[in-house]
């Protein structure tokens, strides 16, 4: 099949040639002119005609030429394209449908880009991308703040953006033989977390389409931070160890004098003193049962408070009368002048005596004899009362200060099972109060005794006080 083109350019041809060849033979018959002037002022004639005809023919291919580059500076809006039905026409209109085509096309992609990172964005977990090569395509800003990471990072390995070799071998490996690995990885450039990382290959094209070298398209590894779940791992087991550690003391204890006594022993004036242990070791145990069955109550989905107003001062003059004998026994003087004796709180008065028995009687029993506490409270803003309980006992390491409200949690274990107590009372204290809608701190210095920090939300004014 011959192409019109090419037809309208041979036309052309043979138009021009004979134009010339007429010319020139007037010129040489009519005018009786030399050969050779009749051929170059036939030639002057016909160039212009010439090239207007090109004109109109390249014309066309000049406009497909300014479309195709303004197809690929992606400035395709302008209608810069021939509008004639031969072989040129179409290929105007098939480069103006590709223009088309291609426009939407990387609408569509910046569409799906855009709703990719949205959902990066989204992801709490941490998402890192590398291509083929292990270099990095994206992260998403929580892998970002995981990691503390700022500027750019494309094209960078995950070594030079993780530090972490373990990591850039997973990644190796699976960009290798495709199988997804799980592994759990702590990093000292985010703080000392721990992160569960899962990294998977991911391809280009579905399954079946194409050789697998060419479908591979890199890998993602998802960083999940499990730190937290790691520190109630170990407050579980420190829990358990402990909680174990308590109770076969005095069960030990108990069940040896309990065979000396059925041995023989029963009758003899050993008897009184051995039955003696075994009721203050037995006593001990039914405490701890008692505050992990408290523990267990606050704890529990069910558990209501019974708030009421409370005046301040009234509650802790009660409290006073309950821990006076600890006290005097020590000679441990105990001021409140530092409450405010209007100041009311709303709390369940049970509870909440709870809390000032066992921070008390903590204090007692870690102040040498003579020493002193402090009660003081007072107005904070967001209608919050700050209570501060200050003794100038032993004190305690900073390093423990973050653990003290743990359960069975001791400083000093040999000297806490001295001075009794069941390792549960500071804990006790932080889920009470924690259940009024407050917070629970401490601040101490080793020799220089210890501060501890309650917050109760105040009773707003013109609430009056239960009769």
């Amino acid at each position: 099949m011959k192409l019109r083109l090419q037809w309208k350019w041979m036309a052309l041809f043979v138009f021009l040639l004979l134009l010339f060849l007429i010319v020139q033979g007037y010129l040489f018959y009519s005018f009786k002119m030399p050969l050779t002037s009749a051929t170059l002022l036939s030639l002057v004639l016909t160039v212009p005609l010439t090239y207007l005809f090109v004109k109109i023919l390249v014309g066309p291919i000049l406009q497909m030429t300014d479309a195709a580059m303004e197809l690929a500076s992606d400035n395709s809006d302008r209608e810069s394209y021939a509008h004639s039905d031969d072989e040129i026409g179409k290929l105007s209109k098939a480069i103006r449908d590709i223009g088309v085509r291609l426009k939407t096309k990387i609408e569509e992609i910046s569409k799906e880009n855009e709703y990719l990172q949205t959902i990066l964005r989204g992801i709490g977990e941490g998402v890192l991308v590398v291509d083929g090569r292990g270099r990095i395509l994206t992260v998403n800003d929580a892998f970002r703040e995981l990691l503390s990471i700022s500027g750019d990072v494309s094209g960078k390995t995950s070594l030079e953006v993780v530090l972490n070799s373990e990591m850039e071998a997973a990644i190796r490996r699976v960009l290798q033989d495709g199988k997804g690995r799980g592994f759990e990885l702590t990093l000292p450039s985010s703080g000392g977390r721990t992160f569960e990382v899962n990294v998977v290959r991911i391809y280009s094209s579905p399954e079946g389409m194409g050789n697998e070298d060419e479908r591979i398209r890199g890998a993602i590894a998802v960083f999940h931070d499990i730190t937290r779940l790691k520190e109630l791992e170990q407050i579980r087991q420190d829990f358990v160890a402990n909680v174990s550690h308590e109770l076969r003391t005095p069960l030990t204890t108990i069940k040896g004098y309990a065979e000396t006594l059925l041995e023989g022993a029963l009758k003899e004036e050993v008897a009184f003193p051995f039955v003696k242990i075994i009721k203050k070791h037995t006593d001990r145990l039914t405490k701890i049962v008692e505050d992990l069955l408290m523990l267990s109550k606050i704890e529990s989905k069910g558990f209501d408070l019974k708030s009421e107003p409370l005046l301040l001062s009234e509650l802790i003059d009660d409290v006073l009368d309950v821990v006076k004998d600890g006290s005097g026994k020590k000679g441990v003087s105990i001021s409140r002048d530092g409450v405010p004796p209007s100041l009311v709180v709303e709390a369940d008065r049970g509870y909440l005596e709870q809390v000032f028995v066992n921070l008390l009687d903590n204090g007692i029993k870690y102040t040498h004899e003579g020493g002193k506490i402090s009660i003081s409270a007072s107005e904070k803003d967001h209608g919050e009362v700050q209570i501060s309980i200050r003794d100038d006992g032993i004190g305690i390491p900073r390093e423990d200060l973050p653990r003290i409200f743990e359960r069975f949690y001791r400083v000093d274990k040999g000297r806490s099972q001295e001075l009794g107590g069941t390792g549960l009372g500071l804990s006790i204290v932080k889920h009470i109060v924690q259940a009024h809608g407050g917070k629970v701190w401490a601040e101490s210095q080793p020799g220089k005794g210890s501060t501890f920090h309650l917050t109760l939300l105040r009773t707003p004014k013109g609430h009056s006080l239960p009769q």
